[in-house]
């Protein structure tokens, strides 16, 4: 069974999907407004997988590089780059918030 994700791309004009409503699914209980994803939630299932195993393997770069079969440079790089996606997630502006800055 194929495990479905998040999905957190417009499938029309790839911009950042944002949520709208949250509820829950025992008292049907419901919020309403304008949420932005966690950019955790925002990255790739790869990447996503990569960060679980990184805390799963408490940090260590020599334990990941041996789970994936890489060198310890290769583990290093990949997560120097999850570093700089994150970075460049969590410094996003919403259009929401660019708004209330402008007024």
């Amino acid at each position: 069974m194929e495990r479905r994700t998040l999905p957190v791309k417009c499938p029309s004009c790839g911009e950042t999907l944002r949520v709208k409503r949250l509820e829950c699914g025992i008292c049907a209980s419901a919020v309403e407004g304008d949420f932005g994803l966690p950019a955790v939630a925002r990255l790739t299932p790869d990447e996503q997988t990569f960060l679980l195993n990184l805390v799963q393997s408490s940090g260590s770069l020599k334990e990941l590089a041996r789970v994936y079969g890489v060198s310890y440079p290769t583990v290093r790089n990949r997560l120097d780059t999850l570093i700089e996606t994150l970075r460049s997630l969590t410094t996003e502006v919403s259009p929401a918030r660019d708004k209330e800055t402008k007024s």
